[in-house]
């Protein structure tokens, strides 16, 4: 290794890891590693004329082969993989191909070419039909997908383990530096992970120790004082034991100021050991420490955001949003037989998360100010311990050949919530800054000190489930597939304010049925039919004003086709469905006071379609499109006492088209262009769709130089066009702004990134 490389890929950050001794807590070696990648980034700036993002390993072994081949499109993992075995849309490993369900496999390898350094961002850029919303307060992983939002309706899963929602918040897993690939199953999945996702799960699929040594480090540089540095290392250690380490920090100064930096740090360690031929373990960790932008938003003036101030952040100086996760598993792997696969999965995740902010603004014509409200401080602390055991039988049912698989899945999750506004305290008082700050030359002020946390509430919940699947080969080419899960969720709340306390148990049934048919050889016909529940609300967090009631239910119908054709050269998809969701809260008048019923509904109906081509030597496309209509079919709310009716209305942070294109070009030996387009459309921020936010297309342009057999030179420019784009937004509830849109969530604007990746 040169001593470039030794500097800034291997010796940095790989000492600072062997440094700090393994007794220090997880949020203290975070902050001592993003240290380092600070010196590193300093170091960078001055010693070479590089920026930013390096994508440039692949699917395990195959990132040395993608490094050290001299054509990238020759080894780079991408397409929609319709013949590569998942278990994100069955337990039972089909291919995409065999599945009657609509799913994306977006390889690591594809993630880390197109300059996507977060999940966020890999998954909206590249998945068919589905967007990525959410400001800070989502732990900025919230997805929208076949006319549904939320966590709740799409849910986020690490190697095929959910993770439970707290609070409406999520935040790991972030990084794609240690992705393998990214699963994106659309549409109803409660009968494979339980009640939720009836608009479809991302499952994050990490790298695994591999018995072939591999090293791939990436260092990069960028505008807003980017930095990025990451390690990858996998191999033997004797016959039968295997390590796989993974490093990445990222840091930055940021494009909004004040508090426009952002710090983030990802460490995945595991070990395999092959006991014997057949069996199995993996243990495995994963670390991630976050310091996002403390920015919630750009206050609009006359209903659009002015050049003066797009830049500007409106929280208080001493803003913190901090989010530290842990996560350990242990995987065991028994395979007696051909026909007996025996997995079990063991783990334990724990999340701190703090806030402590000003979350809202609104413009003030009256006065020119900018009011700023929702003083906020509040801490998350959550454990998940739980196993899941499955085991699948290959074999004949009446002669014919059949796959079945069958498990239970039992889990344990403490939450706890501490906030400033379940007492008395709610805005600042008089005597501290003041709330209105000038739009322009302001001085952003201090939280006020007597307005911090105190423990509201803890929760416990306790979730059992058992599940079933069976594939039947009913000819040489028709199968059908059926599924089947039952959960048995009891939640235990207690406010630790007043000491009262309620529990309340539930019961989800989830099944589904699919048809599919090899009209052509690589060509299916398939048709599904697929029931989901939802809760009303983040469950472990469920409130005692919303125990009551029951989940909401729905069910989809979809048909499709999808295939290969010219020796594939075209990989296509073609979907079409209907959802249906009942038992929505809907608010209705009641003499003087306000009550929730549930009797709501919302359906959707759309078209998804999907297509990879290589129509010359040199030339790759990727395209993707979904068109939908969204829509309330009955739906209330009391406004003023009154009762107004929504039907018809689109959902609410829903967008009715979405498309992505991708377009390689290897235009000289060693050297290969691409550009990628993301289109989302409008969306509305009330029931009402009297507020919306505009659609926006944004342009990524990138080109690698193949350096070295085994090194690449990358360059990314994001959002080429400078575009203005919101992906969140607020609104107002009250005052003389009330049913307006005071402030929208801004997209980064037009920045690069350059970086240098090696393998050996």
């Amino acid at each position: 290794m040169s001593p470039f490389h030794r500097r800034f890929c291997g010796g940095s950050l790989l000492s600072a890891v062997a440094a700090l001794p393994l007794t220090t807590s997880g949020p203290v070696r975070a902050q001592a590693l993003l240290t380092q990648l600070d010196e590193i980034a300093v170091q960078g700036s001055a010693g070479i004329g590089l920026p930013a993002n390096a994508p440039a390993d692949a699917i395990g072994a195959d990132a040395a082969a993608a490094l050290r081949t001299p054509s990238l499109t020759q080894s780079s993992p991408v397409g929609l993989n319709l013949r590569t075995p998942s278990r994100g849309a069955s337990r039972l490993g089909l291919t995409p191909l065999e599945t009657p369900a609509s799913l994306d496999i977006i390889s690591g390898e594809t993630i880390r070419l197109r300059g996507q350094s977060s999940v966020l961002e890999a998954v909206s850029q590249n998945g068919t039909g589905i967007t990525a919303f959410g400001s800070p307060g989502f732990g900025l992983g919230a997805f929208t997908s076949r006319g549904f939002a939320g966590q709740n309706s799409i849910q986020t899963l690490f190697d095929g383990t959910r993770l439970y929602v707290g609070a409406n918040t999520l935040t790991f897993p972030f990084d794609t530096w240690n992705v393998e690939r990214i699963e994106v199953l659309r549409g109803p999945a409660s009968v494979l992970y339980g009640e939720g996702a009836i608009g479809g799960i991302v499952n994050v699929v990490s790298k695994k120790p591999l018995f072939t040594p591999l090293n791939v480090a990436r260092v990069g540089l960028g505008s807003d004082g980017l930095a990025r540095a990451a390690i990858d290392s996998t191999g033997p250690i004797g016959e039968s034991l295997a390590y796989r380490l993974n490093v990445s920090g990222n840091r930055a100064d940021g494009w909004i100021a004040p508090n426009g930096e952002f710090r983030n740090l990802a460490v995945s360690g595991a070990l395999t050991l092959q006991a014997t031929p057949d069996l199995a373990f993996t243990l495995s960790h994963d670390l991630g420490y976050q310091e996002p932008v403390r920015y919630w938003g750009t206050p609009l003036v006359n209903g659009r955001v002015l050049d003066a101030v797009r830049f500007n952040n409106y929280n208080v100086r001493d803003a913190k949003i901090t989010w530290a996760d842990n996560w350990t598993q242990l995987r065991t792997e028994w395979t007696p037989s051909a026909d007996v696969t025996v997995r079990n999965t063991a783990y334990r995740l724990r999340s701190r998360r703090h806030w402590l902010d000003v979350e809202q603004y609104a413009y003030n014509p009256s006065t020119g100010l900018v009011d700023r409200s929702d003083y906020l401080d509040i801490t998350h602390s959550q454990e998940q311990i739980g196993n899941r055991f499955d085991a699948t039988f290959r074999g004949s049912l009446f002669g014919l050949p059949n796959q079945f698989t069958a498990g239970f899945d039992v889990n344990h999750i403490s939450f706890r919530h501490a906030n400033n506004f379940s007492g008395t305290f709610n805005e600042p008082p008089s005597n501290e800054p003041p709330q209105s700050v000038p739009l322009i030359g302001y001085d952003p002020g201090f939280f006020p000190v007597n307005g911090r946390a105190v423990p509201a509430y803890a929760t416990t919940t306790n979730q059992a489930s058992v599940f079933a699947e069976n594939r039947l080969e009913l000819t040489d080419r028709l199968s059908v597939l059926a599924g089947v899960r039952f959960d048995a969720p009891h939640l235990y709340r207690e406010n630790l304010l007043s000491g009262s306390s309620f529990e309340r148990s539930y019961r989800a049934l989830g099944y589904r049925f699919g048809l599919v048919y090899e009209v052509l050889p690589e060509t299916t016909l398939y048709a599904q039919y697929a029931t989901a529940t939802d809760p009303v609300n983040s469950l472990i967090s469920l409130s005692q004003s919303l125990a009551g009631f029951q989940l909401s239910t729905g069910d989809q119908v979809e048909v499709g086709v999808k295939g290969l054709a010219f020796g594939g050269a075209v990989e296509w998809t073609l979907a079409g469905y209907s959802i249906v969701k009942d038992n929505l809260l809907s608010q209705v008048p009641d003499g003087d006071r306000t009550i929730m019923i549930q009797v709501g509904r919302q359906s959707s109906l759309g078209v998804e379609a999907a297509v990879s081509w290589l129509p010359a030597p040199g030339w790759r496309i990727d395209a993707n499109l979904a068109l939908l209509h969204a829509q309330y079919d009955d739906f209330q709310q009391s406004v003023s006492g009154k009762p107004v009716f929504y039907d018809g209305k689109t959902p609410i942070n829903v967008p009715e088209q979405v498309a992505n294109l991708w377009v390689n070009w290897a235009f000289a030996h060693d050297w290969e262009a691409r550009v990628g387009v993301q289109y989302v459309g409008a969306v509305f921020g009330d029931f009402a769709n009297t507020i919306s936010r505009p659609d926006y297309a944004l342009v990524t342009l990138g080109l690698d130089h193949q350096v070295t057999p085994a090194s690449r030179l990358s360059f990314r420019v994001f959002n080429l066009l400078d575009t203005v784009y919101a992906i969140d937004g607020s609104v107002a509830t009250g005052g003389m702004t009330r049913g307006t849109s005071t402030s929208w969530y801004l997209g980064r604007p037009r920045s690069f990134e350059v970086a240098y990746t090696v393998a050996w």
